[in-house]
């Protein structure tokens, strides 16, 4: 699922993402370590794989999108 990077904060390593519909759904250091990411910006396409449903959803890897 692709989305785009909303926060990051460079000390915890955690943030938020947006889904094309407009839904913030955070992200933590886990998840991020996953994808090998070193610094994520606001604005960045992301690739994002997740778990759960509604209000359940979690991510569990953020990388960068890449076509």
């Amino acid at each position: 699922m692709q989305a785009t990077a909303y926060t990051y904060d460079p000390a915890t390593r955690s943030g938020q993402v947006l889904l094309d519909d407009g839904t913030p759904v955070p992200f933590d250091a886990p998840a991020f370590d996953a994808g090998g990411l070193r610094l994520l910006r606001p604005g960045q396409r992301v690739r994002i794989e997740t778990t759960g449903e509604g209000a359940d959803r979690r991510i569990t890897l953020v990388t960068l999108q890449t076509f």
